[in-house]
């Protein structure tokens, strides 16, 4: 499947120095898999506990986590006391309990910017197109993803799952940090010095900035064949780091649920099932333009993009990586619902790294919940730069495991929200994740299906 995908690549749709970047793709599909199996390899076999932590799915830790979160809540509960009789002890663990999550979040947000920048300038400088089809690409991955963005704002504002959970004062005060001035906003976001923003967890436009200069720079140097192993090699060994945070976040939600249960009770937990049925609700709405959009675009036909793309969406689901997918998806797109190899190539292969419509609205989302949830209205200047920053972040998130969790930190900075409120969503990430990369995937068919026109390739074209 990888080599007749890689041989075409090489054949029509890369050409000069690009005409690795579809093979370099597809071998960086199973990225995170790969290293996935490495650190469990490299495992002694044993029957200690850090060997059984490795082999138990993240799902199930996470579960586990959650559970005994809830019963080291409520027992620490009713031990806390009477608010006019506190046990002292009791209170001060419950708040202790919490430093897990703060600690987790505390280190994506210090990795987020160089995995951003590193991410960008990979994907800009393997990216390559067939003449004449770029601007046509980047016009149906950037309407999707604003699309995206405006369906989970859309739900957002309609549901309000904040709402449903008794308000508190977040450390923003009274009214959100950022102005309606955007233009100010954005001019702010230039960076004064080329690693200032890398420093400055607000600053994710300016690590935009400097990714795109780079990328760019870089596509046009005649040395970038010698500097992408090492982009390579940076990236790769920030996304290692990135799995041994990941590994301690079953940690920090037993944390975060024993103390808010133990403090406050199961109230929180309302707005947050409210929040997952509307991140459902608007990824089904991203689904349903998508299928509307192939069927009035495209010749293919949305039951049967549905049906022989269906490996795909259940693999992604099932690893959470639309970049693990990748190899899945184009084979599906080309053998089973029947398109070109060119245009099964262009969505899938390349797609994957410009297209995650599902994180954009996620993260989306997250910034409006967590400001009902502290009682906070966002203007619609400041949803202007969540739409803004959320589109730049997810350019950036590909093949970034837990995807929303690492931008979204950039993303909450940029709206004047304190990222510890993140924290809140630990316990439902897992699931919401493999959902969203579900849609991630979708719109790489889709992408592909309106690339291929209307009409259906003939007999023995490829």
């Amino acid at each position: 499947m990888r080599d007749r995908g890689s041989t075409f690549l090489h054949g029509s749709l890369f050409d000069g120095a690009g005409a690795g970047a579809g093979e370099s793709l597809c071998q960086s599909a199973a990225g995170a898999g790969k290293v996935r199996g490495q650190q469990r390899m490299e495992t002694p076999a044993s029957n200690g506990f850090f060997a059984w932590w490795q082999r138990t799915p993240l799902y199930q830790r996470i579960l586990g986590g959650l559970l005994l979160g809830v019963v080291a809540g409520l027992g620490l509960g009713l031990l806390k006391g009477t608010p006019e009789a506190p046990n002292a002890t009791v209170v001060e663990l419950l708040g202790g309990l919490g430093i897990f999550s703060k600690l987790v979040l505390r280190l994506l947000g210090a990795l987020a910017p160089a995995l951003i920048l590193l991410a960008i300038i990979q994907a800009l400088i393997k990216a390559a197109f067939e003449p004449g089809t770029a601007p046509r690409l980047m016009r149906l991955l950037v309407l999707n993803t604003l699309v995206a963005i405006c369906v989970g704002l859309f739900v957002a504002n309609v549901v309000q799952p904040g709402r449903w959970s008794p308000h508190e004062k977040g450390p923003v005060g009274e009214e959100p940090a950022v102005k309606v001035d955007i233009l100010t906003q954005l001019v702010d976001n230039v960076p004064k010095s080329l690693l200032g923003p890398l420093g400055d967890e607000g600053k994710v436009i300016g690590v935009i900035f400097i990714a795109v200069a780079f990328g760019l720079a870089l596509r046009r140097s005649p040395q970038k064949g010698r500097v992408a192993p090492w982009v390579d090699l940076g990236l790769e060994t920030l996304i290692i780091i990135l799995h041994w945070i990941i590994a301690v976040v079953p940690l920090a939600v037993f944390g975060l649920v024993a103390s808010i249960v133990g403090t406050k009770g199961f109230g929180a937990f309302h707005a947050l099932g409210i929040f997952v049925l509307a991140v459902i609700l608007a990824l089904l709405l991203q689904a349903t333009y998508y299928l509307v959009r192939v069927r009035l675009c495209s010749w293919v036909r949305p039951r049967d993009l549905l049906r022989g793309g269906r490996d795909a969406l259940v693999m992604a689901f099932s690893t959470g990586s639309s970049t693990a997918t990748m190899p899945v998806t184009f084979e599906c797109l080309r053998d089973r619902v029947g398109l070109r190899e060119k245009s099964a190539s262009l969505g899938a292969l390349l797609g994957s790294n410009f297209n995650n419509d599902g994180t954009a609205l996620y993260e989306a989302m997250a910034a409006l919940f967590i400001s009902q949830f502290l009682g906070l209205d966002l203007s619609l200047g400041q949803q202007f730069l969540v739409v803004l920053t959320s589109v730049v972040a997810s350019v950036g998130a590909a093949g970034i495991p837990e995807a929303g969790l690492v931008t979204m930190t950039l993303v909450f900075h940029a709206v004047g929200l304190d990222p510890v409120y993140i924290a809140l969503l630990l316990p439902v990430d897992w699931f919401l994740d493999r959902c969203r990369t579900a849609i991630n995937v979708m719109g790489d068919m889709n992408v592909s299906c309106l690339l291929d026109g209307h009409t259906p390739k003939a007999a023995g074209e490829l």
